[in-house]
């Protein structure tokens, strides 16, 4: 085969893989933005603002990304992993000593029957049991609220996160494809200085002896 042609082929061929790169690139960052955009809207609107510095509790303090994030407002996916983990659930572990939504059932169902059958009875501790269910059950449904807005928060960062992910694989997908052209180009220099006549890996012919 001719030196030209090999050239020719293999720096058209790179074009169209770094073209292909590119087009790819391309989709992963109109993704990657749409994700940050749609992150940033959805937190926005919920007017979340960490509290400032001089306000945290001493447990808040111990926490590196609530003393980074002070005062500001959220608007993006790691500000939302550390208000749903280092706030939210900080304060869920101590309003019911680590204890979730459902984990709060089975006391809120015991304590419901116990008043059940201390209104039939007419016990004496009928009061005291009433106001334990009433503490159980605002303590369970404030838990739910927490948990449920713990979620949606770890959702958007989720949701950042493939956005991250996307702006990392447009970056490699660019470069790979700056570097092809970069060869592809050079193979076509080279394939225009190459002589016409010129082959590639061609057998030498034996020289004839007398």
């Amino acid at each position: 085969m001719k030196r030209r042609t090999l050239d020719l082929l293999f720096s058209i061929g790179g074009l169209g893989l770094a073209v292909l790169l590119l087009v790819v690139g391309v989709v992963l960052t109109t993704n990657a933005n749409f994700a940050n955009d749609y992150v940033r809207d959805q937190l926005g609107a919920q007017h979340i603002t960490f509290t400032p510095a001089d306000e945290l509790s001493d447990e808040e303090k111990q926490s590196d990304c609530l003393r980074e994030y002070a005062g500001q407002k959220m608007t993006t996916g790691k500000q939302a992993e550390c208000y749903a983990n280092d706030y939210i659930g900080l304060h869920l572990k101590n309003m019911a000593g680590g204890r979730t939504y459902a984990d709060l059932g089975e006391p809120q169902s015991a304590l419901r029957e116990q008043v059940a059958q201390a209104q039939q009875s007419n016990a004496a501790n009928l009061a005291d049991l009433q106001k334990q269910l009433a503490e159980v059950t605002a303590q369970r449904e404030t838990v739910f609220k927490g948990e449920t807005l713990r979620g949606l928060l770890l959702t958007s960062y989720g949701f950042s996160e493939f956005g991250r992910k996307a702006e990392q694989g447009a970056l490699a997908l660019y470069l790979g494809a700056g570097l092809l052209l970069l060869l592809s180009a050079a193979g076509l220099v080279h394939a225009f200085r190459t002589p016409t006549n010129a082959t590639f890996a061609a057998p030498e012919k034996e020289k004839v002896t007398n």
